[in-house]
């Protein structure tokens, strides 16, 4: 694997609530480093729930098209701080915007892609639209990279039949096909993200990367998880 694409959650970052989490961000840029100096290439796309929570904010009267935009600027807050964490490993990691921010985050482009430098590349501003998730701007900047797997981080151990939570003995899949999540309407990623990972033929890995050395282990090509593809 040469360059593969993470999809984390912003709750991750906020070490399960609001905010930016220090120490939560330590750990996630220590597993990232090893994999970006032995050569891997990788791009990464945060949420924002760690600062806004769409459901919340349409509770609250925001509109649907205003909320998204706020959540995408959320982003890039949360890719801030993550590349200040890299840097501060000692690597070169590169943040980027669907929504360009003047001088402080430069937007999404071939020229920014081509960056070799760059062994890392945020993309925060989701897909700089609104009514598009994170997942879904995720499977996009995959697609962009040339991503050969997309690593998506949760907080359980892969994919199962049913919420774990709720049901403790749901079945915990170790492979599945694109149809299958499709017509299940298993609680992967949102179907538009689905749907452009299948018909890219990205691969998708999905992992618990709460538990000790599970993101090093999925950048290193380890089989953890979940793996929905052809």
């Amino acid at each position: 694997m040469r360059t593969c694409l993470l999809k984390l959650s912003g709750e991750a970052l906020g070490g399960g609530g609001a905010g930016l989490d220090g120490a939560v961000l330590g750990r996630i840029a220590g597993e990232i480093a090893p994999a970006a100096e032995s050569g891997l290439r990788i791009g990464i796309v945060a949420g924002a729930g760690n600062f806004v929570r769409g459901a919340e904010l349409v509770a609250a009267g925001i509109p649907r098209q205003r909320g998204d935009f706020m959540g995408m600027i959320a982003t890039v807050l949360n890719g801030m701080a993550l590349g200040a964490a890299l840097e501060a490993r000692g690597v070169h990691a590169r943040l980027l915007s669907g929504i360009p921010i003047g001088a402080i985050v430069p937007g999404v482009s071939e020229e920014a892609l081509a960056d070799a430098d760059a062994r890392v590349v945020i993309f925060a501003g989701g897909t700089g639209n609104p009514f598009f998730t994170t997942d879904t701007a995720a499977a996009l900047r995959a697609a962009q990279m040339g991503a050969e797997v997309l690593l998506k981080a949760t907080k359980v151990d892969g994919v199962f039949s049913a919420d774990p939570d709720r049901e403790p003995g749901a079945e915990r899949f170790s492979r599945l096909r694109y149809r299958d999540v499709l017509q299940r309407r298993l609680q992967v990623m949102d179907l538009t993200a689905i749907t452009l990972c299948m018909e890219r033929r990205i691969p998708i890995r999905v992992f618990n990367m709460l538990a000790p050395g599970n993101l090093a282990a999925a950048l290193g090509g380890a089989d953890v998880g979940t793996l929905v593809t052809e």
